[in-house]
């Protein structure tokens, strides 16, 4: 079986943003972002999710300046 999504996946692990993390601020649960994951997402899902690592990446990034 394929894993989807892997440029989401890689995206993740090389920020550090844990997963429930970034299903917080998608505003879903740890397991329904779990399962949205199984799928390949859209052109626009993905589009939002990365600009929510970009922004936790920022966050992340000023909080330990």
């Amino acid at each position: 079986m394929e894993r989807k999504n892997l440029d989401i996946r890689k995206a993740l692990r090389v920020s550090g943003i844990p997963q429930w993390k970034l299903a917080e601020e998608y505003n879903v649960s740890e397991s329904q972002f779990s399962r949205l994951m199984r799928k390949e997402l859209s052109v626009d899902e993905k589009g939002e999710i990365f600009s929510l690592i970009e922004k936790m990446k920022k966050e992340f990034k000023e909080v330990n300046e």
